[in-house]
């Protein structure tokens, strides 16, 4: 049995620490690895502690601030135009990759500021597709030029966390990436439909589902009112980092954490086997930004 604490302030306003290093999520580094010149990805982390109203609703306006700043400190440009333009050119054709999972989709306030500043960019909206499923249907999708990755973090029963490196699953068929704790899934990065093409990724923390059992189960009670977002061209970094917030999730809500469900090991071999970003929190510099309270990473 899992044994709920309350919660106190102090709970709240600890810190932590990245982790073990020489490690990546849990996999020791190879020896090889160790010799290898150190690399660095920018992570950058927003929250806001007014985007959620007393409801939980979500508030528009304010989630598009915190998006718009990430931007502007990721890319260490105040200029949020020039930030797009480097992104984006006219003659993209811009897929928008979200997640439609009923309790915790991509909230519709990002899609369209994602949208809306695509076309300031000057894509035209007829090249601009926002979808999450049956992508082989979509035109924009299959000729597109740009991707824009963008989806809520959730624990998963099958991958052990539903994040950036997942939510590409829907480009092929599903079933085939869910062997062994879904250990590949950064091989779905390197299909011709979306080699090469995504340009920014989202992994949404406004309200994480930090524990779950089964692959669609969703409960109220391990839902945190976190009111973050994570913003990095590095998909597997954003992972990395949302395995580690999970974690320390689940230390503070429960006396004896309960075990986060399958392996997380798909992220860490994202890093390793397909090298398609970093998974060692050694090498993640994370930029935090807005409000501190109850950070946890």
């Amino acid at each position: 049995m899992m044994k709920k604490k309350v919660l106190t302030r102090r709970d709240f306003v600890k810190d932590t620490s990245y982790g073990t290093a020489g490690m990546v999520l849990g996999l020791p580094v190879a020896a090889e690895m160790l010799k290898k010149p150190r690399r660095n990805v920018r992570v950058v982390l927003v929250r806001d502690q007014d985007v959620l109203d007393d409801e939980g609703n979500i508030i528009g306006p304010i989630l598009e601030n915190m998006f718009d700043d990430a931007l502007k400190t990721l890319f260490q440009n105040d200029n949020l135009d020039a930030c797009w333009k480097d992104l984006l050119k006219p003659d993209d054709v811009l897929g928008i990759k979200t997640n439609v999972y009923g309790p915790l989709p991509t909230p519709d306030a990002l899609e369209q500021a994602i949208r809306n500043r695509a076309m300031k960019v000057g894509i035209s909206e007829e090249n601009i597709s926002i979808r999450d499923r049956s992508l082989a249907r979509d035109p924009v999708f299959m000729k597109a030029t740009a991707l824009i990755n963008a989806r809520p973090l959730r624990a998963h029963d099958w991958s052990g966390i539903g994040g950036c490196l997942k939510n590409y699953i829907t480009f092929d068929t599903p079933e085939d990436w869910h062997p062994d704790s879904c250990a590949d899934l950064g091989g779905l990065w390197k299909l011709p439909v979306c080699a090469g093409k995504t340009r920014l990724n989202v992994l949404v923390a406004l309200t994480p589902l930090f524990h779950s059992i089964g692959p669609h189960r969703y409960a109220e009670n391990a839902v945190w009112n976190y009111k973050g977002m994570f913003v990095s061209t590095d998909p597997v970094a954003l992972d990395a980092l949302g395995v580690k917030l999970l974690e320390e999730m689940r230390k503070s809500f429960y006396e004896i954490p309960p075990r986060g469900g399958t392996s997380t090991k798909h992220v860490g071999l994202a890093d390793t086997r397909h090298g398609i970003g970093i998974a060692n929190l050694d090498e993640i510099e994370l930029i935090k930004i807005g409000w501190m309270e109850g950070v946890l990473i």
